[in-house]
C-alpha cells in the first residue's frame, strides 16, 4: 500500500494551496526492502552516509528486518529508559552527534527515524536544526505524528509545539509495526479518535470566529477515524491488512495536517488534557501513553460538550462578558512548578479575545447541531473498552477529583481556542 503524497498539493476547495513535504510512502512488509533499494541507489551520492537514530527498544523491534538498512548506515542508539522528547532528549542527540564527529566519522546526510513518537519528535527537530533531511521509520502504529512538521516537545517544563521538519519519506513495514506491543497500537488508535472532539472545536472555532477552516482536510480526518472503527476487530486478531489500514489512517491524519501547517485538525481539547498532566502541574508523574491520555481527554470533553448542547436545547445556557485570564489560578497552579511567565506567554495573545459575545449567542444553536452529531460518551467508551484502550482515569493512576481543575486549566496550555475554553463565556447549570 502506498500513499501518492503528491496528491495532496497544490489548490484546495477552501481558497488555499496545500504544499506537501513529504514525497514518498510505503506501507507494507515490503517496506524494508524498498528502503534498502532507496538508500542502496541514493547513497553517499544524493545524500551522504546515512545515520539511523534509535533507542534501545526500537533496535530491537526494527533490526532483523531492517539487516539490510543497518549495514549501510552509522547508528545512533539512546538509552529508552527515561528518554523523552524533551530539551534534554534534544541535548543528548546533539552531545551524540558532536561526539561522532570529534571522533573523525562521517557528518550524516540522512537521518533514519527508526522508533515512534519520541524518536520521531527527536529525528525531525534536529533535523531541523542541522539542516539534515530525515526518513521515516515507524516500530509501532502509535502515534498520527509520523510525518509532522513540527516537533510536540516539553521545553524545560512547559508543553510546546516547536518548528521541525517532515519526512522525506516513510517506509512502515508491517513485519515491524504490527509486532509491536499491543498497547503501543491502542495508542494510535485512542489518538485517532481524538479527532472527534479536535473536529468540533475547529468547527465551533470557524462557526464563532470566522477562523479558517479546509472541509477538505476534515473529511481527510474523517476518514482516518472510519477506518481504524473498520479495522478494529482485525487489529485484535493480528491481521496485517488491518494493521496497514491503522498505518494508513495514522498517515493520512499527518497528512492532513501537513496540509494546513499546524495541529489544528487532529489536536484541540482532547489534547489538551494530555499536555497538562504530561506537564504534572496538577499531579505526579502518570505512567501513560500520549494516547492513553488523549482517550482520556476525548471521553472527559465528549460528556462535558453533551451536557452543555443539551442545556443549550433547554434555554438553560447563557452568554456572559468574558472576564480574561484566571491569573490567580494560572498563579497558584502552573506558577507553582515556575511555568507562570511561560503560560502567560503562550496565552498572549489571548485567543478568546476573538469570541464576540453576540456572535457566540447567536452561533450556540449551531454549536448544539455540531456536538451532537458526535458519538455519546457511552458510545465511546465501548469502543474504547472493547479495543483494548485507555478511558478512565482510574486506569492510568488517578483520580476523579482531579477532572475539574484538569477541564478548567487544560485549555491555557496551547494558544488554541477550544469549546471547553470557550465555555468560561456560558452559563449553565452544571449539576
Amino acid at each position: 500500500m502506498n500513499i501518492q503524497a503528491e496528491l495532496f498539493n497544490g489548490p484546495c476547495i477552501c481558497g488555499r494551496s496545500h504544499r506537501i513535504e513529504v514525497k514518498e510512502i510505503v506501507i507494507g512488509n515490503h517496506a524494508a526492502d524498498a528502503l534498502f533499494q532507496k538508500l542502496k541507489d541514493g547513497s553517499p551520492a544524493e545524500y551522504g552516509r546515512p545515520l539511523i537514530l534509535c533507542d534501545t527498544n526500537t533496535e530491537k523491534a526494527a533490526r532483523e528486518k531492517l539487516q539490510a538498512v543497518w549495514q549501510l548506515c552509522g547508528e545512533l542508539k539512546l538509552p529508552a529508559d527515561n528518554l523523552h522528547a524533551d530539551n534534554h532528549g534534544v541535548e543528548l542527540v546533539h552531545r551524540a552527534l558532536d561526539e561522532r564527529m570529534e571522533r573523525g566519522e562521517p557528518v550524516p546526510g540522512l537521518l533514519l527515524a527508526v522508533g515512534s513518537g519520541t524518536i520521531h519528535d527527536l529525528t525531525r527537530y534536529i533535523a531541523h536544526e542541522r539542516g539534515i533531511p530525515f526518513v521515516s521509520v515507524p516500530t509501532a502504529a502509535s502515534v498520527d505524528g509520523f510525518v509532522s512538521t513540527v516537533a510536540a516537545m516539553t521545553w524545560n517544563g512547559m508543553k510546546k509545539t516547536l518548528p521541525a521538519v517532515s519526512p522525506i519519506g516513510v517506509f512502515a513495514d508491517t513485519d515491524i509495526f504490527s509486532r509491536a506491543p499491543w498497547r503501543l497500537t491502542a495508542s494510535g488508535v485512542s489518538d485517532l479518535l481524538g479527532k472527534y472532539v479536535a473536529l468540533a472545536d475547529w468547527r465551533i472555532a470557524h462557526e464563532v470566529t470566522g477562523e479558517y477552516i479546509c472541509q477538505r482536510v476534515c473529511r481527510m480526518e474523517e476518514e482516518a477515524m472510519e477506518a481504524v472503527c473498520q479495522c478494529m476487530a482485525g487489529l485484535r486478531a493480528g491481521e496485517a491488512d488491518a494493521y496497514e489500514k491503522l498505518m494508513y489512517a495514522l498517515l493520512l491524519s499527518g497528512l492532513a495536517m501537513q496540509m494546513i501547517g499546524n495541529s489544528r485538525p487532529a489536536s484541540c481539547a482532547e489534547h489538551h488534557v494530555s499536555h497538562l498532566w504530561e506537564m504534572e502541574v496538577i499531579n505526579g508523574h502518570v505512567d501513560a501513553l500520549h494516547g492513553e491520555k488523549v482517550s482520556i481527554g476525548l471521553v472527559l470533553n465528549i460528556s462535558l460538550y453533551k451536557k452543555i448542547a443539551r442545556a443549550i436545547r433547554e434555554g438553560s445556557c447563557r452568554v456572559k462578558p468574558y472576564e480574561g485570564l484566571e491569573e490567580e489560578l494560572l498563579h497558584a497552579t502552573f506558577g507553582a512548578k515556575g511555568l507562570y511567565e511561560s503560560v502567560l506567554q503562550e496565552n498572549t495573545p489571548d485567543p478568546m479575545k476573538a469570541v464576540d459575545p453576540d456572535r457566540l449567542a447567536e452561533k450556540l444553536p449551531r454549536i448544539a447541531e455540531i456536538i451532537e452529531a458526535l458519538p455519546s460518551e457511552e458510545e465511546l467508551v465501548q469502543l474504547l473498552r472493547e479495543s483494548g484502550c485507555i478511558y478512565d482515569v482510574s486506569q492510568i493512576g488517578l483520580t476523579e477529583d482531579i477532572i475539574p481543575l484538569t477541564m478548567r486549566l487544560s485549555p491555557y496550555v496551547r494558544n488554541r481556542l477550544s469549546f471547553n475554553r470557550m465555555r468560561k463565556m456560558l452559563d449553565w447549570p452544571e449539576s
